[in-house]
């Protein structure tokens, strides 16, 4: 449910409109935007008579809101949410490049990716610590030892950096980790979301390999109903029957997700063709679309790359798809 306050009401009414609500038991969400405050009731709504709470003269309009989301819901929230990570803003007309390779693998090769994707224009750095993997006998991530490596290309370069966690009980090990990614497999691990919730770290949520975007939304509102709603959602395709890609990327997704929800955007590409070559058209449709960033991989020696590398960028071709990136963000302004 939500509140519609008229305009030119002061704090003060609303502050104990807040009050009298929050004892009902609810959660209530204050959204102020130019022109309106909307507050937004979490929590069992049947109790509330909706015409009492109409004809108070500080209230427009009640709306009961029918979608399961609540907290991601625009509805709640007509403004877009801006996410700051390290000080590099996304969503709300703030475009950012997230860039790296799937694993790091060592000091060298993490400082090197690090140095010439930002020269090319990346804003965070992206890198896998902990690797989920298909077969357990593929390389897993340096694990703690891959956080300590990110940590000194954030410490060369400045770089926030992003990185996958796989289990709530590693959370400790990632207080230097600017952006906490979710994966694909982990979208739907509610215990590991409910702890997300916990922390204010913002959070990179993956869509699943065969989630609806409402379950995805659903799993954003896990992490927002624990108190952390600086969320991004990440595309990064879904599997379909379609063989000739690693998965079908469902562009579609970003305009929809606009449309339901305030949280920012981002495209991945790579994983979501794993064919270098359809990294760069793919990454301009999805900038057309309207996305709020993009994820890319990049290794400097992607066919001796330990995870990945057929999805994997060089620098040099990463530098020409920023190139051509760049100039579409320029458009879409």
């Amino acid at each position: 449910m939500i509140a519609i306050i008229k305009q030119g009401v002061q704090k003060n009414q609303i502050d104990t409109l807040v009050q009298w609500l929050e004892n009902q038991n609810l959660t209530v969400h204050i959204s102020n935007g130019e022109f309106t405050t909307i507050l937004g009731l979490v929590g069992d709504t049947t109790k509330i008579d909706i015409e009492l709470l109409e004809n108070l003269d500080i209230v427009e309009k009640v709306k009961r809101i029918s979608e399961p989301y609540k907290s991601a819901n625009r509805k709640f929230h007509p403004q877009d949410s801006i996410i700051d990570v390290g000080g590099v803003k996304i969503g709300g007309g703030n475009f950012a490049v997230i860039a790296g390779p799937c694993s790091v693998e060592s000091e060298e090769q993490i400082v090197e990716i690090a140095k010439k994707v930002k020269e090319s224009g990346a804003t965070l750095l992206r890198g896998g610590a902990f690797k989920p993997r298909t077969s357990p006998y593929d390389f897993q991530g340096l694990k703690a030892d891959g956080l300590e490596l990110l940590k000194i290309a954030k410490q060369e370069t400045g770089m926030p950096i992003v990185t996958e966690i796989m289990n709530a009980n590693h959370l400790e090990l990632f207080d230097d980790v600017d952006l906490i990614q979710v994966g694909a497999r982990n979208m739907q691990n509610f215990d590991l979301l409910k702890e997300l919730g916990k922390t204010k770290k913002p959070i990179l949520l993956k869509r699943g390999l065969a989630n609806t975007m409402k379950e995805w939304l659903m799993s954003a509102e896990y992490i927002m109903s624990g108190g952390n709603e600086n969320i991004i959602l990440c595309e990064r395709g879904i599997r379909t029957f379609e063989t000739y890609t690693r998965n079908t990327l469902d562009l579609s997704a970003v305009p929809m997700l606009k449309e339901l929800s305030h949280l920012p955007v981002i495209v991945d590409p790579s994983h979501a063709t794993g064919i270098s070559r359809m990294v760069k058209p793919m990454a301009l449709a999805a900038t057309a679309c309207g996305t709020d960033g993009l994820m890319i991989e990049v290794h400097n020696n992607p066919q001796k790359a330990l995870c990945d590398g057929a999805q994997s960028l060089t620098p040099d071709e990463f530098s020409d798809v920023m190139n051509s990136v760049s100039k579409i963000v320029e458009v879409m302004k």
